[in-house]
Parts: structure tokens; C-alpha cells; sequence
């Protein structure tokens, strides 16, 4: 099926002279490295009609005129309602929404067969600034170390923006009430054991330059940014799974990999998350 697109030599990325038409091109070129990752699960969509520049906004729900291709689930609102939401489960689908300027795509943590059960756990270590790397490194390691220590193996990714995530895949056994609490304690021992250095103080003005610990997003329609996505910044930088051992180098930061050297990272390390899919942990049993 060839997708209609439209404005392709708009420019969504002035400093970098960056068009929407390059931003499909990537995602049409990232599609078997991004789909196992979006498959089976809501995506929320941060659109920039305009380009990083112009005025943005994030979409949850379906619009009447997305086409039939597009995969939907219907979800109960805390209210008698319900929302319905788009789910991408091809190539067609991503670049339809791709073409519709969205940059930036975010997941649900939970699939759409057991939506209160997530299938992964993720800590955000967000740096008051984007010159704090090392702190976030120093976090992670922190964080897998205390992960290790219950057996929980885990994955770090790029988010392309200041920090890192931290994940661990999950067997979708115990709901968002347990994994969030199970996230907390984790990230509460960590900032209690540095208080100097961590927080997990969800108020900005309370954190005194140091790392937040963000375990909030681990909670029931919580969404976190999908691997291989654009994101909204400085050189149209990609959100990038890689290996433990990659980020012991001085050299990496959140935003090393862009739209335009991601491909030369991919042929040389095809699959850093290869084991992502093939085990699954238990917090009940950790």
C-alpha cells in the first residue's frame, strides 16, 4: 500500500536545513527497528504541523479521518465513556502518522491485551541540564546495580533529549499499583543512599541540581518515548537503545545519535536489545 504524503520539502528543522520529507524518510528507513516496539500498544502522538518551531501538541485519541488501516482500541475513561485510540502495527500506519507531523512517538508501557499490566518498568534519569551526563550514568549503573540485586535484568536507551531510561521488561503478572510501588522503593533507596546528587522530588524548584529519579511513569495511560524516535531538539536527535558497556564510554551522551549517523551505529550494532523480547521478569518474584 503506497501512502499518500503531502509538503515534503517543508522545513521542520530550520537550524539543521532538516524537511518533513526527511523525517519520513527516516522513519520509512527505521521501520523493522522501531515496529516491535510499537506493536500491540497505544501510541500517543506529538505532533509539529510546522516544524520544531511552530506550535505542537500531543494526540491520544483516533480523529474521524484516520483511515481503516490504522488499528484502534477502545479504552473505559474513569467516567461511563470510553476513548479510542491508535495503535501501529505496520509500516503504513507509521508513516501515515509521520506524514501527519509527528516527530515524536510515545508508547504506552502496557499492551492492549492486558492494559493494566505492564510488560515494562522504566526509571527517566532527567538531569537539570544537559551538562550532567555523568551523573546520569552514575545513576544508571546505580539503578542497575539495585536491579541485579532482584534479579531484574535491565536495558538502557538514549532518550535523545538530557537523560536515559532504564528498563526492564516485564511478564505482564503483576499490575500498575505493585510495578509503581516496586519502581518507588527502588528509586527512594537510591536518592536516600546520594541525597547530594538524586532526587526523586517531582517539583522542579525542589531538586537543587540534582538528578531526578522519574519512576512516575510507571502508572496506568503513562506513556514514555518509543526507541527510534525523533525528537523535538537541537540536530533532530534519535532516542537509541544501546548496551551497558556503550555507556561506559566518555564519549556518549543523551543525544549522540541523530537522524543523520544512526544508520552507520545500526550496521555496526544491528540489535542491542536482543535479548529484550526473550525474557521477561517477575516483581512479584524479585
Amino acid at each position: 500500500m503506497q501512502i499518500e504524503t503531502s509538503h515534503l520539502n517543508k522545513i521542520f528543522f530550520p537550524n539543521e536545513n532538516i524537511t518533513k520529507g526527511d523525517i519520513l524518510e527516516y522513519y520509512e528507513a527505521v521501520t523493522e527497528y522501531m515496529l516491535p516496539f510499537l506493536r500491540n500498544r497505544i501510541v500517543v502522538l506529538h505532533r509539529f504541523p510546522d516544524g520544531v518551531n511552530g506550535e505542537n501538541f500531543y494526540q491520544k485519541e483516533v480523529t474521524d479521518y484516520f483511515p481503516k488501516f490504522i488499528k484502534r482500541v477502545k479504552v473505559k475513561t474513569k467516567g461511563a465513556g470510553t476513548q479510542e485510540f491508535p495503535v501501529i502495527e505496520n509500516k503504513e500506519s507509521l508513516i501515515y502518522l509521520a506524514n501527519l507531523g509527528t516527530i515524536t512517538f510515545h508508547i504506552w508501557l502496557s499492551q492492549i491485551d492486558k492494559l493494566n499490566y505492564p510488560d515494562k518498568l522504566i526509571f527517566d534519569i532527567d538531569p537539570p541540564d544537559g551538562k550532567m551526563f555523568e551523573d546520569v550514568k552514575f545513576t544508571a549503573f546505580k539503578l542497575k546495580g539495585l536491579l541485579d540485586s532482584r534479579n531484574l535484568k535491565s536495558f538502557p536507551m538514549l532518550t535523545g533529549s538530557k537523560g536515559l531510561h532504564v528498563v526492564v521488561p516485564l511478564d505482564q503478572s503483576t499490575n500498575f499499583e505493585i510495578v509503581h510501588e516496586f519502581a518507588k522503593s527502588i528509586a527512594t533507596k537510591l536518592a536516600d543512599e546520594y541525597p547530594d546528587k538524586l532526587t526523586i522530588e517531582q517539583r522542579i524548584n525542589k531538586r537543587k541540581e540534582r538528578v531526578f529519579i522519574d519512576y512516575l511513569r510507571n502508572s496506568f495511560g503513562q506513556n514514555a518515548v518509543a526507541p527510534f524516535s525523533v525528537r523535538a531538539r537541537p540536530g533532530a536527535s534519535v532516542a537509541v537503545p544501546i548496551e551497558w558497556e556503550e555507556l561506559e564510554s566518555s564519549n556518549i551522551k543523551s543525544n549522540s545519535y541523530t537522524i543523520k549517523n544512526v544508520f552507520e551505529r545500526l550496521s555496526e550494532k544491528h540489535n542491542p536489545w536482543k535479548d529484550f523480547f526473550k525474557t521477561t521478569y517477575s516483581i512479584s518474584r524479585s
